[in-house]
């Protein structure tokens, strides 16, 4: 059968990737476009357009950018409309996704979501597109089956999270072979920077936590270059001797580090999985947080504190977020009572999000409701 996926950023193409893969484990005969990555691209689908064209952050951004997104919003249509895949999926994504559903429900094409907007966080009003637009939606968060099925009475599958595979199919580790091939200090604990994804983030995010560096002087501070943004990028931030820098392998980064400074999202939870201790940093632009302040209806930003439902991670958000306060909390995590509670509570996130898996059973659900479409 023929599968067309669309996904918009580094989280998405990693999460495709591996479903591509379980899709051809289960379809001999699949063939697949994809918007996405390399990830999505090696794993064997045809990339049609990569998530860097399509990384815009916060309200103000999209604002400057839309006659882009309106350009490959037409365009996608239109690869869709020639290609006539037996089934589309949609991967988060949510504001270019949903356009897409609407347009693809309305010409008869199978529509599927794998990994759910983020509804439950803001704009729930959105439930009603998904309803009319969305024919099968797989979740990954323990809560989220709950929130579509009780509170909105509309049908999912929970298929555990993804994460977990990527983990678990990842190889064994040799740490002194790491460090050497990266030009790491062999005996210094390792401090993982992981600023985000987008330029602008990464820039506000790098300027506070490098701050750090003179305090913590008998730890290396090792940047996680995301695949999007070039080596060049980050030159201005690497002045410091006590700074490292390394890209496409953050996964490798977590495995030998002794705690984290996060931007939340995506790798708030890879790191908990990884089971590094962490604090969780964000600040936008001053527009964009009042805008988000306004219609985001949670008590926390990241992952990890969702999903357990209480604060295992400390979240510094926008003013919160100062050289003192950094300084405060990456000193607990480091050594002491602190950092053994927030490992303890990683062993209970571990358990609530099931096993590995996730890939396949989504692949299998796919599949099933195309032939049966």
């Amino acid at each position: 059968m023929k599968y067309y996926i669309i996904a918009g950023e580094a989280s998405g193409d990693l999460h495709g990737s591996n479903l591509i893969k379980a899709i051809m484990a289960q379809d001999g005969d699949a063939q697949i476009r994809c918007w996405g990555g390399d990830l999505m691209q090696h794993a064997g689908g045809t990339l049609v357009k990569h998530y860097k064209e399509l990384a815009f952050m916060g309200f103000l951004e999209v604002l400057m950018n839309l006659n882009a997104i309106f350009k490959n919003i037409k365009f996608c249509k239109q690869d869709i409309a020639a290609f006539q895949p037996d089934a589309i999926i949609f991967i988060d994504y949510s504001g270019f996704n949903l356009r897409i559903a609407k347009w693809a429900k309305e010409h008869n094409f199978l529509t599927n979501y794998y990994i759910s907007p983020q509804i439950w966080a803001s704009r729930e009003g959105r439930i009603e597109k998904i309803k009319a637009t969305v024919d099968h939606m797989y979740v990954i968060l323990p809560f989220e089956k709950e929130f579509y099925e009780k509170k909105h009475n509309f049908p999912v599958n929970f298929v555990g999270h993804p994460l977990l595979d990527a983990i678990a199919n990842r190889p064994i580790l040799n740490e002194s072979e790491f460090r050497a091939q990266n030009s790491l200090d062999l005996e210094k604990p390792i401090i993982a920077l992981l600023p985000g994804s987008r330029k602008q983030e990464v820039q506000k995010m790098l300027s506070v936590m490098l701050s750090l560096t003179s305090d913590f002087s008998d730890y290396e501070f090792v940047i996680a270059g995301a695949p999007s943004l070039d080596k060049d990028f980050y030159a201005s931030f690497l002045k410091d001797a006590n700074v490292k820098f390394i890209q496409n392998k953050t996964y490798d980064l977590l495995t030998v580090s002794k705690a984290a400074l996060v931007t939340s999202g995506t790798a708030t939870l890879e790191t908990a999985l990884f089971k590094v201790p962490q604090v969780v940093c964000y600040k936008a632009n001053w527009i964009s947080y009042q805008i988000a302040k306004r219609i985001i209806t949670l008590e926390y930003i990241s992952l990890v504190n969702l999903i357990m439902q209480k604060e295992v991670v400390k979240e510094l958000i926008q003013d919160d977020l100062t050289k003192q306060n950094l300084k405060k909390e990456l000193s607990l995590i480091l050594n002491g009572e602190a950092r053994e509670k927030q490992l303890s509570s990683y062993n209970e996130l571990i358990k609530k999000l099931g096993g590995a898996g996730a890939s396949s059973n989504a692949a299998s659900l796919i599949i099933e409701n195309a032939k049966t479409a």
